[in-house]
C-alpha cells in the first residue's frame, strides 16, 4: 500500500470543479445541491478504484486539463468527450490506471461529450461545507476554495492507493448508451396541461438543441416554442435535476445539478434520472435532442437497469 499525496494540476484550459454526489437536506433553505452533471460517469470513477461511490472527484469540461502526479498513485477517469493520456501513453476512458511519480495526465478535449471525472482513492480531500465538498460556484463555498481549479492547485487523495487497483475497465456495453442526438425518456409534468394540445404535440415530436448559454444550473433548449392556454399564474414550487421549466419566450430549460431549488414557471415535465447523464453529456450548438413520453415505473426501471452497469467492472485486457 502506498499513499498518493497529491496531483498537482498543471494547466487548465477549460473548466474543473470539484464534486462529490451533493449537498443532500440543504434545498429547502436555498441552497442547490450542487454534485456531478454525468452522476453514472461520477460514480464509475469512484467505483473503478473501490471508493464509495459518493468520494468527491474532479469534474473537467469545455477544454484541456493536464496534471502531474507528485507521488505514485492510481487514478480512474470517466466521462464523454475526451481522449487521455498518461507519460506517453494514450488510454481509453473508462479505467484505472497506475501513474508514476512525475508523469503528466493529460485529458485533451474532443466534438463530442462534455465532462469527465478524475478519481483518486478515497476521493478527493476538502472540508467538508454544509455536510458536502461539491463546488457550488455561485455561492463560493465547496470543492476548493469555492472555486475553479487552477494551475498550481494540488489535490491529494483521502487514503492509500493498492496497485491492485489499476487496470480494471467498465466496458462499453455496461454504460450508458451516450449519443451526439440522444432520445430522452421524458415524464410528463405537473403543469402539463397548462400548454395547448399543439404544443405538447410539438413538444414530443420536435428536435432541441442546447443553447450557448448553458450551464451547470441549467440546459437552455432552442426549438420550437410551446404556448400556454392564457396567463396562468403559478406560485413558485419546488424543484429537482431534470425538471423542464418554460418561461415566457416557450423555450424550454432543463434544471441540471446548480439548478435552484424552487421556480415559479410552469413544469412540462422532467427528464428521466437514467437519460440526464446522455442530456449532460451533450454538446451545446452541435447536439439535437428530442423527448420521448415515458411513466414513472418505466423510468425507475430503466435507472436501475442502468446503474447496474456499475457492478460490471472487470480486469482491463
Amino acid at each position: 500500500m502506498w499513499s498518493c499525496n497529491s496531483l498537482e494540476v498543471i494547466d487548465l484550459g477549460g473548466f474543473a470543479t470539484i464534486q462529490d454526489s451533493g449537498r443532500i437536506g440543504w434545498r429547502q433553505f436555498g441552497v442547490p445541491a450542487s454534485g456531478p452533471m454525468d452522476a453514472f460517469a461520477f460514480q464509475a470513477a469512484n467505483t473503478l478504484l473501490g471508493n464509495p461511490i459518493d468520494c468527491a472527484a474532479i469534474e473537467i469540461g469545455l477544454g484541456d486539463a493536464v496534471f502531474q502526479a507528485l507521488q505514485d498513485c492510481v487514478i480512474a477517469v470517466t466521462g464523454v468527450g475526451y481522449k487521455l493520456s498518461i507519460y506517453i501513453w494514450e488510454f481509453s476512458l473508462w479505467g484505472s490506471f497506475f501513474v508514476r511519480a512525475g508523469w503528466k495526465i493529460r485529458l485533451n478535449k474532443t466534438d463530442h461529450g462534455m465532462w469527465a471525472y478524475l478519481a483518486v482513492p478515497g476521493g478527493v480531500q476538502t472540508p467538508l461545507i454544509l455536510g458536502s465538498q461539491s463546488t457550488y460556484l455561485r455561492g463560493a463555498f465547496g470543492g476548493l476554495e469555492g472555486r475553479q481549479l487552477q494551475a498550481g492547485d494540488r489535490i491529494t487523495a483521502a487514503s492509500h492507493f493498492s496497485y491492485e487497483l489499476a487496470g480494471r475497465t467498465l466496458p462499453e456495453e455496461n454504460r450508458p448508451k451516450y449519443q451526439v442526438n440522444p432520445i430522452l425518456g421524458v415524464i410528463m409534468g405537473p403543469q402539463w396541461d397548462y400548454f395547448t394540445k399543439e404544443s405538447i404535440e410539438t413538444f414530443l415530436s420536435s428536435k432541441y438543441s442546447i443553447g450557448l448559454t448553458s450551464d451547470r444550473m441549467g440546459y437552455r433548449l432552442e426549438g420550437p416554442p410551446l404556448t400556454q392556454r392564457g396567463n396562468k399564474e403559478l406560485i413558485s414550487e419546488g424543484m429537482t435535476s431534470g425538471a423542464i421549466q418554460v418561461p415566457s419566450n416557450g423555450l424550454p430549460i432543463v434544471i441540471m445539478a446548480d439548478g435552484p431549488p424552487t421556480g415559479g414557471y410552469p413544469k412540462i415535465g422532467a427528464v428521466a434520472s437514467a437519460d440526464l447523464p446522455l442530456l449532460a453529456q451533450c454538446v451545446p450548438n452541435q447536439s439535437r435532442i428530442r423527448f420521448r413520453e415515458t411513466t414513472v415505473t418505466k423510468a425507475q426501471e430503466k435507472y436501475r437497469a442502468v446503474f447496474e452497469g456499475l457492478h460490471k467492472i472487470v480486469p482491463d485486457e
